[in-house]
């Protein structure tokens, strides 16, 4: 499973720099690897958070999320992203803009990098949805008891994440915004557009999609109750239609709204890597190809995860990448006026995810303890 799982991975991996080698010998090979490294280590929250998505979807989705979503996740947010951004912020037409990137890599890192205020208002404000939207939702298991416990009372208040989400924004534009390290002056009214652009794509792409899920599961529920009534079946073989066809319509609609859900998850996680990478490298091939290799790695981490049942099998994983996705928010939102390292960024996703996953492994030893002691005396009672 694992070979058919991350095979493609593997493949492109030894394509990649193998490519790198003769086209940048080996110092362009190592900075490649480095920079594929740096996207695993950077976004593997994110493929815990694909995982409890994509687990929802099909396998053929499944595929798709491996084939165009790869696609999109290279050569989109990896390489044409950045060049958009410069096109945009610098007030220059796209070709421009890609000579500049080829012709001009210092004028082109200088670029983005003035317009990192933008994308880290726009991505730390999504994320934060992502994560304020999971806390305050009541669950089955609660990893933070003592937090989640009161946060999941309190998330009964309508719109309460996106009052808070504003409020954030707000503070931040008013504060971190007012004189940023990356390309300097006031960038209050840049970062206050941004965030809200973000909070509005958050609220369309999340809510269409879970309109569509909750439909999907409306007409499931309906075709269960149906499928007892022999009245119904004949009039559905009289017309040649049934409740189970249009809800396989339905769920390719809410499958494709998820799709399109996801790859802005990944464009939100990618935005730090994309940065974080000009302290590596200041050529945009080299560049999308390190971090495209890396984010080949994710996808398939996040398909090993769903087959496997990883998520449902440690039940607090999800916590700890929500917890991580918080963080991450935090550390966009800050790095509008401050520099933090991307090893930093990496290192706190990792420790909650592994703290998380540790929390999963005692909860099942315990569990399965307690099993065990109520088999024993279901034995010794059954003896007597």
């Amino acid at each position: 499973m694992l070979l058919r799982t991350f095979g493609w991975s593997l493949g492109i991996t030894a394509a990649g720099l193998a490519l790198a080698g003769v086209l940048w010998g080996a110092q362009g090979l190592a900075i490649v690897a480095i920079l594929s490294v740096l996207e695993i280590s950077l976004s593997f929250d994110n493929a815990v958070i694909n995982a409890g998505i994509l687990r929802k979807m099909n396998a053929f989705w499944q595929k798709i999320f491996l084939t165009v979503g790869v696609l999109i996740a290279v050569f989109g947010m990896r390489l044409v992203f950045p060049i958009v951004i410069v096109a945009i912020t610098a007030k220059i037409g796209p070709i421009e803009a890609v000579k500049v990137a080829i012709q001009d890599p210092t004028r082109y890192e200088h670029l983005v990098t003035a317009a990192h205020p933008a994308i880290a208002a726009f991505g730390g404000i999504f994320l934060l949805m992502i994560f304020l939207d999971f806390i305050f939702e009541a669950r089955e298991h609660q990893w933070l008891a003592w937090l989640e416990r009161p946060l999941s009372k309190l998330g009964k208040l309508d719109m309460l994440s996106v009052v808070i989400a504003l409020v954030v924004l707000l503070i931040t534009s008013m504060t971190l915004a007012t004189d940023v390290a990356h390309g300097g002056g006031d960038k209050s009214a840049t970062v206050l557009l941004s965030g809200v652009a973000g909070l509005i794509t958050y609220l369309v792409v999340g809510g269409i999609s879970g309109y569509f899920e909750d439909r999907l599961d409306e007409e499931e529920d309906e075709d269960e109750d149906a499928s007892g009534e022999a009245g119904a079946a004949e009039e559905t073989s009289r017309n040649g239609k049934s409740g189970a066809v249009s809800a396989v319509g339905l769920a390719g609609k809410a499958a494709f709204f998820m799709f399109l859900y996801l790859e802005v998850i990944d464009a939100s996680f990618s935005f730090d890597g994309v940065i974080g990478a000009f302290a590596i490298t200041n050529d945009i091939f080299e560049m999308a190809l390190g971090l495209g290799i890396g984010a080949m790695y994710i996808r398939s981490l996040t398909v090993y995860l769903v087959r496997k049942g990883t998520l449902d099998d440690y039940v607090y994983l999800e916590h700890g990448a929500h917890y991580a996705i918080g963080a991450l928010a935090v550390i966009l939102l800050v790095t509008i006026k401050f520099q933090i390292n991307e090893v930093i960024t990496g290192l706190v996703g990792v420790v909650l995810i592994a703290a998380s996953y540790w929390s999963s492994v005692v909860r099942n030893r315990r569990e399965g303890e307690s099993s065990g002691q109520s088999n024993d005396k279901a034995e010794v009672t059954s003896g007597v």
